[in-house]
């Protein structure tokens, strides 16, 4: 389970009531495929009423600003994260990292309608990214995402294989990033891969008499994903040392 700490955090956004979705490795957490994160990180409506009541919890937590950008909404609408950490003895140095938008997942709205809903610690309710939304938000340039991404698919597989339904089954058929258990997969929901095919047309590729060309599918799945995600933060990445430059020149 969570810390007592990021406890403290999302039990304060609940107080404020801050719509709020947990991701990054403490949603990995509550899936099963991480033991320990040391970050809260959070995708946020870009609602004005959750602005204000964002800013009522930071205050509370006593988290200010600690890096660039600044606290402003804007800078959430163009796909910055802001950064925050906590002062609040319950709290303390906990850091808080929060986005709104975020390349190849769907707006706010859409991923609040199909969240998941943990029941916590004391009754309190966390509210989390559904697990696909969660990886697409983990394919980043990163390299500790990819891993993750691998096991929060076999956790899930290894949970509900006995019987699982069609939208599991193309998940898998869409995600796995193991050959071997991809296979095994198509094997035994053959039914279910002309659906996924279009997106995913490596499901092609599989063989039992050579794994070689679905391997480097794969990897090369993988290579394209973090060639855009650098591009993507390229403008991102500038806006933000010119904003490091402004603040040490002044």
């Amino acid at each position: 389970m969570l810390p007592n700490p990021i406890l403290k955090v999302l039990s304060t956004l609940t107080t404020h009531q801050v719509r709020y979705l947990l991701m990054g490795g403490q949603a990995c957490v509550l899936y099963g495929a991480a033991q320990f994160s040391r970050d809260t990180d959070l995708c946020i409506s870009l609602m004005s009423a959750d602005h204000e009541r964002l800013a009522a919890a930071l205050g509370e937590l006593r988290a200010p600003s600690i890096a660039v950008p600044p606290f402003d909404w804007e800078y959430l609408k163009r796909g910055h994260a802001l950064h925050f950490r906590c002062e609040h003895p319950e709290a303390i140095d906990q850091r808080i990292d929060v986005m709104a938008v975020m390349r190849g997942v769907a707006p706010f709205e859409e991923l609040w309608s199909r969240r998941t809903t943990i029941e916590g610690a004391d009754g309190l309710s966390i509210d989390a990214l559904a697990l696909p939304d969660l990886v697409l938000a983990k394919k980043t340039q990163r390299d500790k995402d990819w891993p993750m991404i691998r096991r929060l698919v076999e956790s899930h597989y290894a949970g509900h294989r006995s019987k699982p339904t069609p939208e599991q089954v193309q998940f898998w058929l869409r995600e796995c990033r193991t050959a071997e258990l991809l296979l095994d997969i198509a094997k035994k929901h053959s039914m279910q891969i002309g659906v996924v095919l279009p997106s995913r047309p490596l499901l092609s590729l599989m063989s039992d008499d050579n794994l070689e060309p679905l391997i480097a599918a794969l990897e090369a799945e993988e290579k394209r994903e973090r060639d855009s995600d650098r591009a993507y933060w390229i403008p991102l990445k500038k806006e933000l040392e010119q904003m490091r430059h402004r603040r040490n020149t002044e």
